[in-house]
């Protein structure tokens, strides 16, 4: 039988809010014929419930209590498939409940809380969450200890310098998912990995590998330097082409990628092993970020495969 409230014992959850549930929530609506039938839905958007889910939209708010939202479908599924252990609750309309079902019978199959809701309640939550949303659990992957563990064994890397963009941030994680990469690391002063848009920007993707923050600059290269990594700079101004870059390819590496406006810093490159470029066969100036990421990427993981079949 599923779970419909969360014994939390915190911030979004308290005894006399679970004594009150039944009137603050519309205890006398339920769902009919569904999955969820006779789950009684949550209808007041102004409950504390509510503004407390909505207010992790804010990084005090997520720092303080330790968990963040995913919205969407994608998100939502990937976390429940691939991070039920830290998923909290899971909201859905009756809407998204008949489109996405096997979200909700993943979700219960779990044991996880699980709760329908009025499109009132849930565009309150949040307007981004086209009818799905999750409360997870912050992973604590911060700092040299947690950068250790996970580039143990690792062969190829993503680390993010002074990113700012969550859209960018969050298609590099993605990129480096489908790349096979086994870890992002966000140096630090680059953007919260648990804020909305770059949640919603990764689909999924930031519970398919360790997401490491909180590290220094030179702390992340000596870190990789250790775990056996060769360091490669992304960068327009670089000594190497990247398809003609094949030996360097090959070998375990990691990719510093710089900020969407000024590109990677001085001491970055000068940390870097072998600073490596691009070729624009067009007229365009330079890739996004993101998109220089996949490239890069990539070329990597193609030459590390074709490395790994010749020996």
């Amino acid at each position: 039988m599923s779970r419909t409230t969360a014994d939390l014992g915190g911030p979004l959850q308290d005894d006399a809010e679970r004594a009150a549930r039944g009137r603050r929530f519309g205890a006398a609506v339920v769902v009919g014929d569904s999955a969820a039938a006779g789950h009684e839905v949550l209808t007041n958007p102004r409950s504390a419930r509510v503004s407390r889910v909505a207010g992790l939209s804010r990084r005090n708010a997520r720092a303080k209590h330790r968990r963040f939202l995913v919205e969407g479908p994608q998100g939502v599924r990937e976390a429940v498939r691939h991070a039920p252990g830290r998923v909290l609750d899971v909201y859905l309309t009756e809407t998204a409940l008949e489109r996405h079902s096997e979200i909700w019978d993943e979700a219960v199959a779990a044991g996880l809380y699980v709760h329908v809701t009025t499109q009132q309640v849930m565009d309150a939550m949040s307007p981004d969450a086209q009818g799905l949303l999750a409360v997870v659990a912050t992973e604590e992957a911060t700092g040299s200890e947690a950068l250790a563990a996970a580039l143990e064994g690792a062969r190829l890397v993503a680390v993010l310098t002074q990113a700012q963009d969550p859209g960018n941030a969050g298609t590099i994680i993605r990129a480096a998912d489908a790349a096979g990469a086994d870890a992002v690391v966000l140096v630090r002063g680059s953007v919260d990995p648990t804020a909305p848009k770059v949640v919603r920007s990764t689909a999924g993707s930031l519970f398919h590998l360790p997401v490491v923050t909180g590290v220094a600059l030179d702390d992340a290269v000596t870190a990789l330097h250790n775990a056996g990594l060769t360091v490669l700079a992304a960068d327009g101004r670089g000594d190497f082409d990247l398809f003609e870059a094949e030996s360097l390819l090959e070998a375990p590496s990691a990719w510093l990628l710089g900020n969407e406006a000024h590109g990677l810093p001085s001491e970055a490159l000068s940390r870097a092993d072998a600073v490596v470029s691009i070729p624009i066969y067009g007229k365009a100036e330079s890739l996004n970020v993101a998109a220089a990421a996949a490239v890069c990427l990539y070329a990597s993981a193609r030459a590390q495969a074709q490395n790994s079949g010749r020996s």
